[in-house]
């Protein structure tokens, strides 16, 4: 019996969604740990293309449970939302096929409005979130006051602990010269919409042991990307929760040692949404290309994302910290039309060579990349599903790219479509 752990190795969008997809033909059972309705999938089964933003990739497949673990944080009116718009493209959501977390957090409306004023207020300095309250949401877990799940099963527990999270809040909004949430048309809201969520609700770490004692197979699905995570990424310019797949135990309550394989999934160059470092940004026609080719815009904000040259530098490192074992390629077809191709080996700082990210965030606005050029295929990849079809020049750069990060390419994809892949070795079987 294999588990397997999916996440992005860059800074998310590297396509998780079309393998999770992909993988998700053999899992019985698929788990988010971490991260909201910030962190968009794009599948496309059969010419049909889905757009998830909480639900977890395995609900548009029949016989698969889809599980939200309690490291993720909901908001339920949206879940509520996505739900009922995936019903409408023919998917069957019920509590046999999909659960929440009883321990799981809330966003609420307050959390998103402290997450817009956050960022109106930082000027130069923004993040770059998505501004539905994930952060905030995530400060009062960690500070042991939000509202989760399960306090929507008893009024006056819910009472007390909106008491306790408002107090909070609306001290912040009053020294902001803001207006203060009143506790009791929240409590009404949510006690409206209790039932349709708590139908779902079920101890999540209970319900995966004896899927583990069952022998199912279980796909952990990570969101957004190692280099985004709280404490490993490029801090501040982070989200609040820690993308690493050591996630997947605590966010779920899965014990590590139920953890057999980690899959990084890797763009074959670079993109980033937001504000923050980027050592290998392309602000020219070549970057233009590439977003242009790889319809570069974010699932859920629909914002451009910036490119660049493969940097495989980070990749090593989030390799290292994460303890991926294998690789899973994606967009090669992108690189089609170059005729150079570059991979970034080593950084200068300060006159000085070295192979690694700086934690420091100064650090890393000032590192300049150093560059290995390989010769473009300018040939189609597109839609190739057998690695010998490649172009030899293609061929020279993905191993080039294995040998340089340390890992195994497990395989390759050629388009968005589930089937143009080239499967190297089995995540579920090794």
């Amino acid at each position: 019996m294999n588990n397997v752990v999916v996440v992005g190795s860059q800074w998310g969008d590297e396509g998780k969604g079309k393998i999770v997809d992909w993988l998700s033909s053999e899992a019985d059972v698929v788990v988010r740990f971490q991260g909201g309705h910030n962190a968009g999938h794009t599948l496309v089964i059969e010419g049909k293309v889905f757009k998830l933003r909480l639900l977890p990739s395995g609900i548009v497949r029949k016989g698969k449970i889809s599980i939200l673990g309690n490291g993720v944080v909901i908001d339920p009116w949206a879940l509520l939302s996505e739900i009922e718009e995936i019903k409408k493209q023919g998917i069957e959501v019920t509590p046999e096929n999909f659960m929440i977390s009883e321990s799981a957090s809330l966003i609420l409306p307050f959390h998103q409005e402290m997450d817009e004023i956050r960022e109106d207020a930082a000027g130069k300095e923004k993040i770059g979130t998505t501004r539905r309250g994930i952060g905030p949401c995530y400060e009062d877990k960690v500070g042991r006051r939000s509202i989760r799940v399960m306090d929507l099963r008893s009024e006056s527990n819910l009472e007390n602990r909106l008491e306790n999270v408002l107090s909070h809040h609306n001290a912040i909004r009053k020294g902001l010269n803001k207006k203060i949430y009143e506790k009791s048309e929240l409590k009404k809201k949510l006690l409206e919409i209790a039932p349709e969520i708590l139908k779902f609700a079920k101890p999540v770490w209970f319900k995966l042991d004896e899927f583990m004692e069952n022998k199912k197979k279980i796909l952990y699905e990570g969101a957004q990307g190692v280099l985004l995570d709280v404490d490993h990424g490029t801090y501040p310019y982070v989200t609040s929760s820690n993308t690493v797949p050591a996630t997947a135990a605590t966010g779920s309550g899965s014990g590590p040692n139920k953890i057999n394989y980690i899959l990084g999934i890797t763009k074959a160059y670079t993109t980033r949404v937001g504000s923050g470092p980027f050592p290998t940004e392309l602000n020219n026609e070549i970057g233009e290309s590439l977003g242009r080719r790889g319809k570069e815009f974010g699932t859920v904000t629909a914002r451009k994302r910036r490119c660049g040259w493969f940097d495989g530098v980070l990749v090593r490192q989030t390799i290292k910290i994460s303890g991926i074992n294998g690789i899973a390629l994606t967009k090669l077809d992108v690189l089609d039309e170059l005729e150079e191709i570059k991979m970034c080996v080593q950084y200068e700082l300060n006159e000085k060579k070295i192979d690694y990210l700086p934690a420091a965030s100064e650090d890393q606005f000032n590192i300049k990349p150093i560059y290995k050029t390989f010769n473009g295929w300018k040939s189609n990849t597109q839609g190739v599903r057998n690695f010998k079809d490649l172009p030899d020049n293609a061929k020279r750069y993905i191993h080039a790219l294995e040998d340089f990060i340390g890992a195994r390419i497990s395989s390759i994809s050629t388009s968005p479509e589930r089937d143009d892949t080239i499967l190297v070795e089995d995540p579920f079987s090794i």
